[in-house]
């Protein structure tokens, strides 16, 4: 995970992968995680996602983590939130009522800085990796989050047609990742309307993890 990359992707406000709304895979499955009001839902580099405010409106409580801190300034702002900020560990917390924002390598946020969490929503994470940060990103999530249930969204196609990210996750891909620990149920396989970056036809896949 090459720090620089997401760096300059922000300062030069490259972020076509920011979506001016919630996510409807979101909206429409949240429901299946079977959470109550007040849950803490865990978002792995979560960047400014518009997510976050609906999880909030929803009466849920946010927590999550970011490698870019220009990304958690631009959340808070859009907020309206001006937010405590910390040093914890080696990472800064930004934090508010009912958010929690850690900055810095996901790797160093570890379990007892993350605190305890319900459910982790990764939209974002599992495909912005490389397969070999992957294969230490899934172990360590599933560690801090202490094998929470997941809602996760993934995207396959030809991996030879385009680089990533987002990159190519097949099901074998989470099976890998995640079967040993979590029942896989996949809710949805859908075209990504247009292809993926309008350069390859890709299935957007969400799928439901629940620890077996």
């Amino acid at each position: 995970m090459d720090p620089n990359f997401w760096q300059q992707k922000w300062t030069k406000n490259e972020i076509a992968f920011h979506r001016s709304e919630a996510n409807p895979a979101l909206v429409q499955y949240f429901e299946k995680l079977s959470l109550g009001r007040g849950s803490r839902i865990f978002l792995p580099l979560c960047g400014k996602t518009l997510d976050i405010a609906w999880l909030l409106s929803q009466g849920y409580r946010v927590v999550g983590a970011e490698l870019v801190e220009m990304a958690i300034e631009q959340l808070f702002a859009e907020l309206g939130v001006e937010p405590e900020i910390a040093a914890v560990g080696g990472v800064k917390r930004y934090s508010a009522e009912n958010i929690d924002i850690f900055v810095g390598d996901i790797f160093r946020v570890s379990g007892e800085i993350l605190g305890p969490v319900d459910a982790i929503y990764d939209r974002a994470a599992l495909v912005a990796l490389p397969a070999e940060v992957r294969s230490r990103y899934a172990p360590h999530l599933m560690e801090i989050a202490k094998q929470a249930p997941q809602l996760l969204v993934t995207y396959e196609y030809d991996q030879s047609l385009m680089n990533g990210p987002p990159f190519s996750i097949s099901s074998e891909n989470v099976a890998q990742y995640y079967g040993g620990v979590y029942d896989l149920k996949q809710l949805e396989s859908a075209d990504v309307p247009g292809g993926l970056k309008g350069r390859c036809t890709a299935k957007e896949n969400i799928w439901l993890l629940k620890a077996s």
